[in-house]
């Protein structure tokens, strides 16, 4: 009889070696307590043995999923107790005492991007001085007006110039009429919409004007809630899906007084920019997707389909349908919008933002959504400054020279760099470790894989339309096999590199980066600072692009003569640094000049 349960582990693990013991022929940890002495400690390994029978072969075929290596002494004390010591710690999933965790509940670990002693340079209150009003007269078009930007459109609702109702029926019209190419709306909100404009333009005849969103029509990637109205995910299990209260992004806007008339295609569970109701179509070449997962907000905003668009970034999902259909994206720093309401993809690592056709517009909605909220933890206090008149003679830009040497990047990115310089802005070059960044991706697979498991684990993830290797079904079950002492290193790792970018940050005001390119994206989303793209130029592409990885059966269209496309470049700013990045990127949109071109097929 063992004299002590570290003894009972010695010898148990000695006994099972090749083979488990049937759960029966184990000792219950009452006979155990029963077998020692009084006021002996507890051990790992002594609880019934649970789960299906393991041996050393086990043992040797996982090896490979996590990459390392055991002897075959270790392989057989690590099977020889497996299912006493690990596989009990399955039965919040597993049973008998099954546990479940609602969508609502958040990790007990937060992320926070902002390290000891980093200044972050947040203005003492918040400070938004808009652009003169130009006073332009309103367009008898109603392509010129839909294509205006929020900056302008809210000029005219003040001046009443026109009604926010008139404003929304001609963007009800154009869905109407070019949702069929685009696929990018998923509920047309129509008479929630029209009774919203409505309750705008009595408030305006009555005095009394909210500010620069009033009566201005948006429309709400499709995971943001909306009560009463589906909020789908973009996924065939949430089709049917209706929530009973606004997410906290869509109660700001209602009470900023915007005006809610979709709900906008996302790619399933946000990822690219396939749906259940198919491919989201690029305004500019209709035989590629828009890119995602923010793909319906990036195609609705480049057609003139709304005024302005929440989409949301996790990896690039701002940044890149931004980029691809030529519209201004401005994804905010980690914790500066809440998301309380909006579906999780990965707690420590979405991020809501404006998508719009202009800089100042991202900043006037940015201002309305900006703040804490109690329904998410992580989002903190803030403050924002930004001054549509400001100088930005003297601010100190990063680039990467080699990055500007090589693909991704374009004429359009090195003719960006040269614009810095005639702004007075003064470029700086600037460097990082070469590490393993894309290393970091093991959190966005396990944070998402666990946001989903129980979708994951009934096979509900089988009803989504994109079943191929890249797509989430297999990544979240891949994932299951991701080693939990690997996401600690991964996180550890995170710290690392945010220790980085301070470095970088002391010697810089931003950073002019290519859009797609792929480090800067993996870092900044996972450190959390601020980017903002915007289109700087075109672009000729004689292929049709994809998210998706390669399929040689499914080659994409080519192009003779190639396509003229937009083309943008991102600014990636300081943490809570959104004004001065947008300061910078109005002064280039300016110079660029090329913001107010519009995709000719969606002019009448």
């Amino acid at each position: 009889m063992p004299t002590s349960r570290r003894e009972f582990v010695a010898l148990g693990s000695m006994g099972l070696l090749g083979t488990a013991l049937p759960a029966q022929a184990v000792q219950t940890p009452d006979t155990q307590n029963e077998s020692l002495p009084p006021g002996s400690p507890s051990a790992f390994g002594t609880a019934p043995a649970v789960g299906p029978e393991v041996s050393p072969a086990t043992f040797r075929e996982a090896e490979k999923l996590v990459q390392v290596e055991m002897t075959d002494a270790d392989l057989a004390e690590a099977a020889g107790n497996w299912r006493m010591q690990m596989a009990p710690l399955y039965e919040r999933r597993v049973g008998p005492r099954k546990l479940a965790l609602e969508p609502t509940l958040a990790p007990a670990t937060l992320w926070n991007p902002s390290l000891p002693g980093i200044v972050t340079g947040k203005a003492a209150a918040n400070e938004l001085v808009r652009s003169t009003d130009p006073h332009k007269p309103l367009p008898v078009s109603e392509d010129e007006i839909a294509f205006a930007t929020v900056a302008q459109l809210s000029r005219w609702i003040e001046g009443r110039a026109i009604t926010s109702q008139r404003l929304t029926e001609i963007y009800i019209r154009r869905i109407e009429r070019f949702n069929p190419e685009l696929r990018c709306v998923i509920t047309l909100t129509r008479e929630h919409a029209l009774e919203q404009a409505r309750q705008a333009d009595k408030e305006i005849a009555a005095g009394h004007y909210r500010g620069p969103l009033h009566g201005i029509p948006w429309g709400a990637k499709d995971l943001l809630d909306t009560a009463g109205i589906a909020t789908t995910y973009g996924a065939e299990p949430f089709r049917d899906r209706v929530p009973a209260v606004d997410s906290a992004v869509v109660q700001r806007l209602n009470a900023a007084g915007a005006v809610l008339v979709a709900k906008l295609s996302m790619g399933a569970l946000a990822l690219n920019d396939i749906w259940f109701g198919g491919q989201t179509m690029n305004p500019w070449l209709l035989e590629e997707g828009s890119s995602g997962s923010s793909a319906g907000p990036g195609a609705a905003t480049a057609a003139g389909l709304v005024g302005f668009a929440i989409g949301s970034e996790t990896g690039g999902s701002i940044v890149s349908p931004s980029m691809r259909c030529g519209v201004t994206g401005l994804r905010p720093t980690f914790g500066r919008v809440p998301r309380t309401g909006a579906m999780t993809l990965c707690w420590s690592l979405d991020k809501l933002g404006p998508m719009a056709r202009g800089v100042e517009d991202t900043m006037l909605v940015l201002n309305a959504i900006t703040g804490p909220d109690a329904g998410d933890l992580a989002s903190v206090p803030s403050t924002l400054a930004f001054n549509a008149a400001a100088s930005v003679a003297g601010l100190r830009v990063g680039y990467f020279p080699q990055w500007m040497k090589e693909s991704p990047a374009t004429d359009v990115d090195r003719a960006a760099l040269e614009t810095v310089k005639k702004l007075g802005m003064k470029p700086v070059e600037v460097s990082i470790p070469d590490w393993p960044y894309d290393s970091l991706n093991l959190i966005l697979f396990a944070e998402s894989a666990a946001a989903f498991e129980e979708l994951t684990l009934r096979h509900q993830v089988d009803e989504l339309k994109a079943q191929v290797p890249d797509a989430w079904p297999n990544v979240f079950r891949q994932s299951r096999f991701l080693s939990a002492v690997d996401f600690v290193q991964t996180d550890r790792m995170r710290r690392k590199v945010a220790q980085q970018m301070a470095r970088l940050f002391a010697d810089v005001d931003l950073l002019l980066v290519p859009s797609l390119r792929d480090e800067m994206l993996v870092i900044t989303n996972n450190t959390g600072h601020p980017s903002l793209t915007l289109r700087a130029g075109f672009v000729e592409v004689s292929e049709a692009r994809s998210d998706w990885a390669p399929d040689p059966k499914h080659p994409l269209p080519k192009f003779s003569p190639p396509r003229r496309v937009p083309h943008g470049v991102t600014l990636i700013g300081r943490l809570f640094g959104e004004g001065i990045l947008a300061e910078a990127g109005l002064a280039l949109e300016n110079a660029f000049g090329v913001a107010a071109d519009r995709p000719p097929h969606f002019e009448s």
